[in-house]
Protein backbone atom coordinates (compact mmCIF):
# COMPACT_ATOMS: atom_id res chain seq x y z
CA UNK A 1 0.00 0.00 0.00
CA UNK A 2 1.43 3.32 -1.04
CA UNK A 3 1.95 5.82 1.69
CA UNK A 4 -0.22 8.87 1.14
CA UNK A 5 0.72 12.27 2.53
CA UNK A 6 -0.82 15.66 2.04
CA UNK A 7 1.03 18.01 -0.20
CA UNK A 8 2.37 21.17 1.31
CA UNK A 9 0.48 24.36 0.45
CA UNK A 10 1.21 25.43 -3.10
CA UNK A 11 3.24 22.28 -3.84
CA UNK A 12 1.82 19.61 -6.18
CA UNK A 13 3.33 16.19 -6.73
CA UNK A 14 4.90 15.61 -10.14
CA UNK A 15 5.89 12.31 -11.73
CA UNK A 16 9.51 13.25 -12.31
CA UNK A 17 12.86 11.99 -11.06
CA UNK A 18 15.03 15.02 -11.64
CA UNK A 19 13.40 17.26 -9.02
CA UNK A 20 13.49 16.96 -5.24
CA UNK A 21 9.96 16.88 -3.80
CA UNK A 22 8.64 16.78 -0.20
CA UNK A 23 7.05 13.36 -0.74
CA UNK A 24 8.15 9.78 -0.02
CA UNK A 25 9.57 7.79 -2.93
CA UNK A 26 6.51 5.53 -3.03
CA UNK A 27 3.96 8.35 -3.03
CA UNK A 28 1.37 8.63 -5.78
CA UNK A 29 -1.64 10.90 -6.03
CA UNK A 30 -5.20 10.18 -7.18
CA UNK A 31 -4.25 10.59 -10.84
CA UNK A 32 -2.11 7.44 -10.75
CA UNK A 33 -4.96 4.97 -11.33
CA UNK A 34 -6.66 7.21 -13.89
CA UNK A 35 -4.08 6.00 -16.41
CA UNK A 36 -4.88 2.35 -15.75
CA UNK A 37 -5.92 0.41 -18.86
CA UNK A 38 -6.94 -3.25 -19.08
CA UNK A 39 -6.53 -5.66 -21.99
CA UNK A 40 -5.74 -2.96 -24.52
CA UNK A 41 -3.84 -5.47 -26.70
CA UNK A 42 -6.22 -8.39 -26.24
CA UNK A 43 -7.46 -9.92 -29.51
CA UNK A 44 -11.12 -10.79 -29.94
CA UNK A 45 -11.75 -14.03 -31.79
CA UNK A 46 -14.84 -15.23 -33.61
CA UNK A 47 -15.65 -18.90 -33.11
CA UNK A 48 -16.13 -19.85 -36.78
CA UNK A 49 -13.06 -17.89 -37.80
CA UNK A 50 -10.96 -19.93 -35.34
CA UNK A 51 -12.57 -23.15 -36.59
CA UNK A 52 -11.64 -22.17 -40.15
CA UNK A 53 -8.03 -21.51 -39.15
CA UNK A 54 -7.84 -24.88 -37.38
CA UNK A 55 -8.30 -26.52 -40.78
CA UNK A 56 -4.55 -26.26 -41.41
CA UNK A 57 -3.87 -28.47 -38.38
CA UNK A 58 -6.61 -30.89 -39.43
CA UNK A 59 -5.17 -31.15 -42.94
CA UNK A 60 -1.69 -31.92 -41.68
CA UNK A 61 -2.84 -34.53 -39.19
CA UNK A 62 -4.86 -36.19 -41.95
CA UNK A 63 -1.83 -36.10 -44.27
CA UNK A 64 0.23 -38.04 -41.74
CA UNK A 65 -2.68 -40.44 -41.18
CA UNK A 66 -3.15 -41.09 -44.92
CA UNK A 67 0.58 -41.62 -45.40
CA UNK A 68 0.77 -44.19 -42.58
CA UNK A 69 -2.35 -46.01 -43.82
CA UNK A 70 -0.97 -46.20 -47.38
CA UNK A 71 2.32 -47.54 -46.04
CA UNK A 72 0.41 -50.20 -44.04
CA UNK A 73 -1.47 -51.23 -47.18
CA UNK A 74 1.81 -51.54 -49.09
CA UNK A 75 3.50 -53.47 -46.31
CA UNK A 76 0.64 -55.98 -46.12
CA UNK A 77 0.37 -56.45 -49.89
CA UNK A 78 -3.06 -54.80 -50.15
CA UNK A 79 -1.82 -52.09 -52.51
CA UNK A 80 0.51 -52.42 -55.46
CA UNK A 81 3.22 -49.81 -56.13
CA UNK A 82 2.04 -49.45 -59.73
CA UNK A 83 -1.44 -48.46 -58.58
CA UNK A 84 -0.09 -46.05 -55.96
CA UNK A 85 2.25 -44.37 -58.42
CA UNK A 86 -0.48 -44.09 -61.06
CA UNK A 87 -3.03 -42.68 -58.60
CA UNK A 88 -0.46 -40.26 -57.21
CA UNK A 89 0.53 -39.11 -60.69
CA UNK A 90 -3.10 -38.52 -61.66
CA UNK A 91 -3.78 -36.65 -58.41
CA UNK A 92 -0.69 -34.49 -58.93
CA UNK A 93 -1.82 -33.64 -62.46
CA UNK A 94 -5.27 -32.62 -61.21
CA UNK A 95 -3.71 -30.55 -58.42
CA UNK A 96 -1.34 -28.86 -60.88
CA UNK A 97 -4.22 -27.93 -63.19
CA UNK A 98 -6.22 -26.63 -60.22
CA UNK A 99 -3.19 -24.64 -59.03
CA UNK A 100 -2.86 -23.13 -62.52
CA UNK A 101 -6.58 -22.32 -62.69
CA UNK A 102 -6.39 -20.44 -59.39
CA UNK A 103 -3.39 -18.48 -60.68
CA UNK A 104 -5.29 -17.61 -63.86
CA UNK A 105 -8.19 -16.47 -61.70
CA UNK A 106 -6.00 -13.81 -60.10
CA UNK A 107 -4.49 -12.90 -63.47
CA UNK A 108 -0.90 -13.92 -62.86
CA UNK A 109 1.33 -16.93 -62.17
CA UNK A 110 2.93 -16.24 -58.79
CA UNK A 111 5.80 -18.72 -59.07
CA UNK A 112 7.06 -17.27 -62.35
CA UNK A 113 7.93 -20.77 -63.67
CA UNK A 114 6.84 -22.12 -67.04
CA UNK A 115 5.04 -25.43 -67.53
CA UNK A 116 8.06 -26.79 -69.40
CA UNK A 117 10.31 -26.01 -66.41
CA UNK A 118 7.84 -27.75 -64.08
CA UNK A 119 7.74 -30.80 -66.37
CA UNK A 120 11.54 -31.03 -66.50
CA UNK A 121 11.79 -30.80 -62.70
CA UNK A 122 9.19 -33.56 -62.35
CA UNK A 123 10.98 -35.86 -64.80
CA UNK A 124 14.35 -35.28 -63.14
CA UNK A 125 12.90 -36.02 -59.69
CA UNK A 126 11.17 -39.21 -60.86
CA UNK A 127 14.30 -40.41 -62.65
CA UNK A 128 16.59 -39.79 -59.68
CA UNK A 129 14.16 -41.32 -57.19
CA UNK A 130 13.69 -44.41 -59.34
CA UNK A 131 17.45 -44.74 -59.87
CA UNK A 132 18.26 -44.42 -56.16
CA UNK A 133 15.36 -46.56 -54.92
CA UNK A 134 17.59 -49.70 -54.59
CA UNK A 135 19.94 -47.65 -52.42
CA UNK A 136 17.07 -46.37 -50.30
CA UNK A 137 15.74 -49.92 -49.97
CA UNK A 138 19.01 -51.20 -48.47
CA UNK A 139 19.88 -47.99 -46.60
CA UNK A 140 18.66 -49.17 -43.20
CA UNK A 141 19.31 -52.91 -43.39
CA UNK A 142 21.71 -52.76 -40.44
CA UNK A 143 19.11 -51.03 -38.21
CA UNK A 144 16.46 -53.00 -36.37
CA UNK A 145 12.83 -52.63 -37.41
CA UNK A 146 11.77 -51.43 -33.94
CA UNK A 147 14.32 -48.61 -34.14
CA UNK A 148 13.09 -47.68 -37.61
CA UNK A 149 9.50 -47.49 -36.37
CA UNK A 150 10.51 -45.42 -33.35
CA UNK A 151 12.52 -42.98 -35.49
CA UNK A 152 9.65 -42.67 -37.95
CA UNK A 153 7.18 -41.82 -35.18
CA UNK A 154 9.53 -39.18 -33.76
CA UNK A 155 10.18 -37.69 -37.20
CA UNK A 156 6.48 -37.47 -38.02
CA UNK A 157 5.79 -35.84 -34.65
CA UNK A 158 8.60 -33.37 -35.35
CA UNK A 159 7.08 -32.70 -38.77
CA UNK A 160 3.77 -31.79 -37.11
CA UNK A 161 5.44 -29.63 -34.48
CA UNK A 162 7.66 -27.57 -36.81
CA UNK A 163 5.18 -27.27 -39.68
CA UNK A 164 4.24 -23.75 -40.76
CA UNK A 165 0.60 -23.40 -39.69
CA UNK A 166 0.66 -19.64 -40.29
CA UNK A 167 1.91 -18.58 -36.86
CA UNK A 168 4.81 -16.17 -36.55
CA UNK A 169 6.89 -18.12 -34.04
CA UNK A 170 10.53 -19.11 -33.68
CA UNK A 171 9.67 -22.82 -33.61
CA UNK A 172 8.24 -22.72 -37.15
CA UNK A 173 10.57 -24.16 -39.79
CA UNK A 174 9.10 -25.38 -43.07
CA UNK A 175 12.43 -26.81 -44.23
CA UNK A 176 13.00 -28.80 -41.04
CA UNK A 177 9.41 -30.03 -41.05
CA UNK A 178 9.64 -31.27 -44.64
CA UNK A 179 13.04 -32.91 -44.08
CA UNK A 180 11.74 -34.78 -41.04
CA UNK A 181 8.73 -36.04 -43.00
CA UNK A 182 10.89 -37.23 -45.90
CA UNK A 183 13.31 -38.91 -43.47
CA UNK A 184 10.38 -40.77 -41.89
CA UNK A 185 9.11 -41.81 -45.33
CA UNK A 186 12.55 -43.15 -46.33
CA UNK A 187 12.77 -45.11 -43.07
CA UNK A 188 9.36 -46.69 -43.54
CA UNK A 189 9.82 -47.25 -47.29
CA UNK A 190 13.05 -49.14 -46.63
CA UNK A 191 11.01 -51.83 -44.83
CA UNK A 192 8.79 -52.52 -47.86
CA UNK A 193 9.30 -55.70 -49.92
CA UNK A 194 10.90 -54.37 -53.14
CA UNK A 195 12.67 -51.33 -54.57
CA UNK A 196 9.61 -50.44 -56.63
CA UNK A 197 7.60 -50.20 -53.40
CA UNK A 198 10.25 -47.85 -51.99
CA UNK A 199 10.15 -45.68 -55.11
CA UNK A 200 6.35 -45.40 -55.04
CA UNK A 201 6.30 -44.65 -51.31
CA UNK A 202 8.93 -41.90 -51.41
CA UNK A 203 7.23 -40.32 -54.43
CA UNK A 204 3.92 -40.39 -52.58
CA UNK A 205 5.58 -38.78 -49.54
CA UNK A 206 6.81 -35.87 -51.68
CA UNK A 207 3.32 -35.39 -53.07
CA UNK A 208 1.72 -35.55 -49.62
CA UNK A 209 4.16 -33.46 -47.58
CA UNK A 210 5.55 -31.01 -50.16
CA UNK A 211 3.00 -30.48 -52.95
CA UNK A 212 -0.28 -30.95 -51.07
CA UNK A 213 0.37 -28.17 -48.48
CA UNK A 214 1.13 -25.73 -51.31
CA UNK A 215 -2.25 -26.42 -52.88
CA UNK A 216 -3.93 -26.15 -49.47
CA UNK A 217 -2.43 -22.71 -48.91
CA UNK A 218 -3.53 -21.56 -52.36
CA UNK A 219 -7.10 -22.81 -51.84
CA UNK A 220 -7.30 -21.20 -48.42
CA UNK A 221 -6.17 -17.82 -49.73
CA UNK A 222 -8.25 -17.74 -52.94
CA UNK A 223 -11.30 -19.97 -52.45
CA UNK A 224 -12.15 -20.40 -48.73
CA UNK A 225 -15.37 -22.34 -49.39
CA UNK A 226 -13.58 -24.82 -51.62
CA UNK A 227 -10.87 -25.12 -48.97
CA UNK A 228 -13.45 -26.03 -46.31
CA UNK A 229 -14.98 -28.67 -48.59
CA UNK A 230 -11.61 -30.18 -49.42
CA UNK A 231 -10.69 -30.27 -45.73
CA UNK A 232 -13.88 -32.13 -44.83
CA UNK A 233 -13.46 -34.64 -47.67
CA UNK A 234 -9.82 -35.21 -46.80
CA UNK A 235 -10.65 -35.76 -43.12
CA UNK A 236 -13.40 -38.24 -44.02
CA UNK A 237 -11.06 -40.07 -46.38
CA UNK A 238 -8.39 -40.33 -43.68
CA UNK A 239 -10.94 -41.65 -41.17
CA UNK A 240 -12.31 -44.17 -43.68
CA UNK A 241 -8.81 -45.44 -44.47
CA UNK A 242 -7.88 -45.68 -40.80
CA UNK A 243 -11.15 -47.51 -40.07
CA UNK A 244 -10.07 -50.32 -42.38
CA UNK A 245 -6.93 -50.74 -40.29
CA UNK A 246 -8.26 -50.31 -36.76
CA UNK A 247 -11.66 -49.24 -35.47
CA UNK A 248 -10.24 -48.06 -32.14
CA UNK A 249 -7.59 -45.96 -33.86
CA UNK A 250 -10.23 -44.44 -36.14
CA UNK A 251 -12.40 -43.54 -33.15
CA UNK A 252 -9.50 -41.93 -31.28
CA UNK A 253 -8.43 -40.04 -34.39
CA UNK A 254 -11.99 -38.78 -34.93
CA UNK A 255 -12.12 -37.55 -31.33
CA UNK A 256 -8.78 -35.80 -31.87
CA UNK A 257 -10.03 -34.02 -35.00
CA UNK A 258 -13.27 -32.95 -33.31
CA UNK A 259 -11.36 -31.68 -30.28
CA UNK A 260 -8.97 -29.61 -32.40
CA UNK A 261 -11.62 -28.20 -34.75
CA UNK A 262 -14.49 -27.61 -32.29
CA UNK A 263 -13.45 -27.90 -28.66
CA UNK A 264 -10.12 -26.06 -28.77
CA UNK A 265 -11.56 -22.94 -30.50
CA UNK A 266 -14.34 -22.84 -27.89
CA UNK A 267 -11.81 -23.08 -25.04
CA UNK A 268 -9.67 -20.36 -26.62
CA UNK A 269 -12.60 -17.94 -26.83
CA UNK A 270 -13.74 -18.73 -23.28
CA UNK A 271 -10.24 -18.21 -21.91
CA UNK A 272 -10.07 -14.81 -23.59
CA UNK A 273 -12.73 -13.63 -21.13
CA UNK A 274 -10.39 -14.41 -18.23
CA UNK A 275 -7.61 -12.16 -19.50
CA UNK A 276 -6.74 -9.34 -17.11
CA UNK A 277 -3.63 -7.62 -18.43
CA UNK A 278 -3.12 -4.17 -16.94
CA UNK A 279 -1.23 -1.29 -18.47
CA UNK A 280 -0.44 1.99 -16.79
CA UNK A 281 2.20 4.52 -15.73
CA UNK A 282 4.29 1.78 -14.09
CA UNK A 283 4.99 0.07 -17.43
CA UNK A 284 8.58 -0.34 -18.51
CA UNK A 285 9.98 2.70 -20.25
CA UNK A 286 10.87 2.36 -23.93
CA UNK A 287 13.72 4.36 -25.42
CA UNK A 288 12.60 5.67 -28.80
CA UNK A 289 15.73 7.67 -29.71
CA UNK A 290 18.38 6.31 -32.05
CA UNK A 291 21.36 5.49 -29.80
CA UNK A 292 23.52 3.93 -32.49
CA UNK A 293 25.82 6.95 -32.51
CA UNK A 294 26.89 6.13 -28.94
CA UNK A 295 27.81 2.55 -29.86
CA UNK A 296 30.47 3.38 -32.44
Amino acid sequence: VCAQVEASPGKCWQKVLYERQPFPDNYVDHRFLEELRKNIYARKYQYWAVVFESGVVIQQLCSVCVFVVIWWYMDNGLLTPQWLFGAGLASSLIGYVLFDVIDLGVGRKESGRTRWADLKSTLVFIAFTYGFSPVLKTLTESISTDTIYAMSVLMLLGHLIFFDYGANAAIVSSTLSLNMAIFASVCLASRLPRSLHTFAMVTFAIQMFALWPMLQKKLKARTPRCYVGVTLLFALSALAGLLTVSGVAALLFALLLVSISCLCPYCLIRLQLLKDNIHGPWDEAEIKDDLSRFLM
